[in-house]
């Protein structure tokens, strides 16, 4: 079996500092939002290159928050993509907002600053850019849309760990950058967790207040807040990934390196490498016209695979009454019919991605 997911490998290669920093935790008496989360909020901040990060209990939760912070309310309407999954569109409904639908660009399956334009109306407050895939947004677009009409920019950074947009890293330009430490990611704890990041100690502040009922140093809430807390058990286990992300992040290069050579002269579309910046690889994301037939030749080999993600949110009964009628996104649509996601993960095999090319290129 090729597993599409293990996070076994990279445990036993890092097995004595975890064991230890597990330990640190259960014997300091403290457990909820104690030294380990103050110190990884620092520690991750400076990382990504912001002023300041607050750790809260998922990466949906930290978009919900981020969302509040910047004065988003119920009835505004926030713009992002469908094809994503429902994390972000969960956050924007949390937030007691509307999302409205922009279409992708066909390369990147990325937000196509072209189609927000029709969507802006006076009810608009934010876009929500989503790193999809390890590939930056097109941000610098973005940021003209967003200064021309008055709405805030925030980034979705639950699959950008480690990616650039040009010299920078993504979730440094939007005023707040929302980060998931869900076990799969490039940053993944041993359970859920995530964060916000800013370099507006307002916004800092505020989020700080919001992630625990609106308490200052007493139980006397100042705002309507919610129970949001990264925990000091996965703050601390993250602090020792962190200090090796680096490394993980040139396995996932190396690794993605081998399947675009090895699939080369495949009829698959494979992931098209930004021009400048980085791309993070939190997946290794083919396209494939015959998805139904590549999946059979996985499934008969024992290799896992995923597929991100198969229904456009437009299409979800969950979110039907947003009023996008299903060929409203041709491009999403197209993109979740045809997207296979192959396993990339630190510790995979070389042998593992040859016989994962080979289960694909038997059918080419």
């Amino acid at each position: 079996m090729i597993p599409f997911f293990d996070y076994r490998p990279q445990y036993i290669e890092l097995r004595a500092e975890i064991d230890a920093a597990m330990r640190r935790v259960l014997e300091s008496g403290r457990l909820i939002l104690g030294p380990e989360v103050a110190a990884f909020e620092r520690e991750f901040a400076a990382w990504v290159g912001a002023k300041g990060a607050v750790g809260v209990a998922s990466g949906t939760d930290a978009l919900t928050l981020a969302l509040r912070a910047v004065g988003v309310e119920p009835g505004h309407e926030v713009i992002t993509v469908a094809n994503a999954g429902a994390p972000p569109v969960a956050a924007i409904r949390n937030a007691g907002a509307v999302p409205r639908f922009a279409d992708v660009d066909p390369e990147g399956l990325l937000i196509d600053p072209a189609s927000i334009e029709r969507l802006v109306s006076e009810r608009t407050r934010a876009v929500v850019a989503v790193h999809l895939y390890g590939r930056a947004a097109p941000l610098a677009a973005l940021g003209e849309i967003a200064r021309r009409h008055g709405l805030v920019l925030l980034e979705d950074c639950a699959q950008g760990h480690g990616t650039r947009h040009g010299d920078s890293p993504v979730g440094t330009f939007g005023r707040v950058g929302c980060f998931s430490f869900y076990p799969t990611k490039n940053l993944g704890a041993y359970g859920d967790g995530g964060a916000c990041v800013s370099d507006d100690p307002e916004i800092l502040e505020r989020l700080r207040l919001l992630r625990e009922y609106g308490f200052v140093n007493d139980r006397s809430s100042r705002v309507e807040g919610t129970n949001s807390r990264l925990d000091e058990l996965q703050a601390a286990l993250l602090r020792v990934k962190l200090a090796h992300i680096e490394q993980a992040l040139e396995a996932r290069q190396t690794l993605a390196r081998r399947y675009l050579s090895a699939l080369a002269s495949s009829d698959l579309s494979l992931p098209v490498l930004p021009r400048t910046g980085r791309h993070g690889f939190h997946l290794f994301v083919v396209r494939a016209r015959d998805r139904g037939h590549r999946i059979a030749a996985l499934e008969r080999r024992g290799i896992g695979y995923g597929i991100h993600y198969p229904t456009p949110v437009h299409e979800m009964p969950a979110y039907g009454f947003l009023g996008h009628p299903a060929g409203s996104l041709p491009e999403t649509e197209r993109a979740c019919s045809t997207v296979l996601s192959l396993p990339l993960y630190p510790g995979l095999a070389d042998s593992s991605v040859d016989r994962v090319v080979e289960a694909l290129t038997s059918l080419s």
